[in-house]
């Protein structure tokens, strides 16, 4: 019998002996007890759910034909951002979320190289846009750029407006070039988010909002990885497994990361790492069916995800919240 099954009594008496009963449901006991404080301080309560709306909005703006990047507006709750990605002038549109174009945002001192995502965030109470020139197919790259933009009053519909960012990221990847098409900030942790697009399993990097020396290059630091995989009966979509495109909850409880398959949600809990939230396996959304879904964004109250494929006149799907 196990040291631990009997209890010593006094001198020269025989120890008193444990059931094996006992023992057993003692052991139940203590196992029980270990596997509880094994695990994770937080989990989920219940995963958000989100249903594909059956209504859409075509996107009314024929100058955005590669859209590549979606964010809310900060100044309002039915207005979204978009940008184009390579080959387009270093230009943000202005769309309702209805899809009537809006305006137009002209970026100086700015160069798209291969714009790819932007985010909208809020920074001591005032409203920013970041755009990601996050592209590299080639993964040839030297260094990318993200540009960080005051975002300005509504403009008269139809008004073209110039800004220039207020600070500039240039950075590179601590294990070498990534091509990266999603990128998210964390206005509290005051970091950036980027997963990179063509790694298997996709790697999550993270960057300073505010560098120390703005004008040295950054390093982005890899974090851990994510998996985004479509059932192994869905259809096959051309690199469905690759992200691109990514958003944060405005309360931090919630990313959303986009494939050419589908939304993947992964939600986070109070005191939570990103790195632990996306190390779980993901809420898979009804899948988008678009040609080439590469925009999505959270709206400010978090309760709607818009999705935009690239192309003319593209629909502006949207992921309704249930429930609450």
């Amino acid at each position: 019998m196990p040291e631990a099954a009997s209890f010593p009594g006094p001198r020269n008496c025989c120890p008193k002996m444990v059931t094996p009963g006992k023992v057993v449901a003692g052991g139940w006991r203590w196992l029980l007890l270990l596997l509880l404080l094994a695990m994770p301080a937080g989990v989920p309560a219940a995963e958000p759910r989100f249903e594909l709306s059956g209504e859409h909005s075509p996107l009314r703006l024929s100058a955005s034909r590669e859209s590549s990047g979606l964010a809310p507006s900060r100044r309002g709750n039915d207005r979204l951002w978009l940008l184009n990605d390579s080959g387009s002038g270093p230009d943000l549109f202005l769309a309702e979320t209805g899809g009537t174009y809006a305006g137009t945002l002209h970026i100086r001192q700015a160069v798209n190289v291969d714009w790819e995502d932007m985010d909208s965030f809020l920074l001591d109470g005032k409203p920013y846009l970041l755009i990601a020139d996050t592209g590299d197919n080639a993964a040839r790259r030297d260094f990318c750029e993200i540009y960080i933009v005051p975002e300005p009053s509504f403009p008269v519909t139809g008004q073209i407006l110039d800004a220039v960012p207020a600070w500039t990221i240039r950075f590179r990847y601590a294990d070498g070039p990534r091509d990266c098409e999603a990128v998210a900030v964390d206005p509290v942790a005051k970091k950036i988010l980027l997963i990179s697009k063509r790694d298997n399993p996709p790697g999550i990097y993270e960057l300073p909002l505010l560098p120390g020396r703005p004008h040295q290059i950054q390093i982005a630091r890899k974090i851990g990885t994510v998996r985004v995989e479509r059932p192994l009966n869905a259809p096959i979509v051309p690199f469905g497994n690759q992200p691109t495109g990514l958003s944060l909850s405005a309360d931090g409880s919630l990313a959303a990361i986009l494939t050419y398959h589908s939304v993947f949600l992964f939600p986070r809990v109070k005191g939570e790492s990103w790195e632990q939230a996306f190390a779980r396996t993901p809420e898979r959304q009804t899948p988008h069916r678009q040609a080439q879904g590469e925009a999505i964004t959270f709206s400010n109250d978090g309760r709607t995800i818009y999705v935009l494929s690239e192309g003319l006149l593209p629909p502006l799907l949207t992921y309704k919240r249930l429930g609450e």
